[in-house]
């Protein structure tokens, strides 16, 4: 898949092919979302599912992303709602037996790489993501193989076989931070897989990087013409955007950064309205921790496209009470990880968190 390119080109290291693309587009599309329930359903799930949780000593670790109810149970039943980064400390410092693991598969991986001796459980196994989907690992070691003398840095929406290829994992949370760090070490860095997350710590960071030119379905669709159109409308409102954006809806922004950053800004910013460009499941902690602020999906489509997401991860939207409970009640969905994969992939992991708690990015 990868070619060595000349150094005029080498920032584009790598394209994904055609049909790739494709599959992932229709992976998304074919994704099935969990079954809308009425509030009596709910009520009687949300019960059941407290019960399993106390009964199995199991904690639930849900992402911004997920359907609200389910952020809701885990903050109820002494989980965590959180980023990827977040999610992962947790994880690692649990005391729990089982974990469950409400988002997508490498959120699920990483638990377990961190967590071996602890059962890691996910709604639906097959809940995965595009960035993940588009970076191969046999392609992307390849890639790595031809440049030797380079530091792998690669984000968590990756495989546990990607990150067994890494020097270091990062999130949006500690990504600058780490590049940073490893710039002033004179190191010089391939950049996987997000190729616009990657476009904007180059610039933040003013290094140069050798990077994979994945993309997030969900932050790639953001459109900058309409997004202007909804700024004139909203002229006081203040646009939130994540760097898995484009850099031309970056460049609009009035704060980029992680979940987290996001939402922060939401709750201690001054204005009243916000274009919130990322996965629309953040309006659920932001509305909890500013009930009072409008907040406004970035648009996402124009007239001769259709959105393939719509500001919604498709599989972020497989996680269910129905199905979280099925997974509970039948032990179903365990999140496995090659022994030998973990054990390669745990060194980049550990570095991330040490460098993170170290940093004051996470608790100790």
């Amino acid at each position: 898949m990868s070619q060595k390119k000349s150094p005029k080109i080498a920032k584009k290291v790598s394209d994904i092919p055609v049909q790739l693309e494709s599959r992932i587009e229709q992976l998304a599309l074919d994704a099935p979302c969990a079954l809308p329930l009425n509030d009596a359903d709910k009520a009687m799930l949300k019960t059941e599912i407290k019960a399993l949780l106390k009964a199995q000593n199991a904690q639930i670790v849900a992402h911004f992303y997920v359907d609200a109810d389910l952020q809701s149970l885990a903050e109820e039943t002494g989980g965590v709602v959180a980023d990827s980064l977040e999610m992962a400390n947790f994880g690692a410092k649990s005391t729990a037996d089982t974990i469950v693991v409400c988002g997508v598969r490498f959120m699920g991986e990483t638990a377990k790489m961190l967590s071996p001796e602890k059962t890691v459980l996910m709604p639906d196994l097959d809940a995965t993501c595009s960035l993940d989907l588009g970076c191969p690992a046999d392609e992307f070691a390849a890639f790595c193989a031809e440049h030797p003398d380079y530091t792998v840095v690669v984000y968590a929406n990756t495989s546990a076989e990607v990150k067994a290829i890494a020097d270091w994992v990062v999130t949006s949370g500690n990504a600058l931070q780490i590049v940073t760090h490893i710039k002033e070490q004179g190191q010089k860095i391939i950049w996987a897989p997000d190729r616009h997350l990657g476009d904007w710590i180059e610039k933040e960071t003013g290094i140069e990087m050798l990077r994979w030119q994945g993309h997030c379905i969900v932050h790639d669709e953001f459109k900058t013409f309409e997004l202007e159109a909804m700024k004139k409308e909203h002229p006081n409102a203040k646009v939130l955007v994540h760097p898995e954006s484009p850099a031309d809806v970056i460049a609009l922004a009035d704060v980029v950064g992680s979940t987290k950053i996001l939402i922060n800004a939401v709750k201690t910013m001054d204005a009243q309205a916000f274009i919130v460009a990322t996965d629309l499941g953040i309006f659920y902690k932001m509305q909890q921790l500013a009930p009072n602020k409008k907040l406004l999906v970035a648009p996402t489509a124009d007239k001769e496209t259709a959105c393939k997401s719509c500001a919604h991860c498709p599989w972020m939207a497989m996680n269910g009470l129905q199905n979280l409970a099925s997974c509970l009640k039948n032990k179903t969905g365990e999140v496995l990880v090659d022994e030998t994969v973990r054990l390669k992939a745990l060194k980049s992991l550990d570095k991330m968190l040490e460098f993170s708690r170290n940093a004051g990015l996470v608790k100790k």
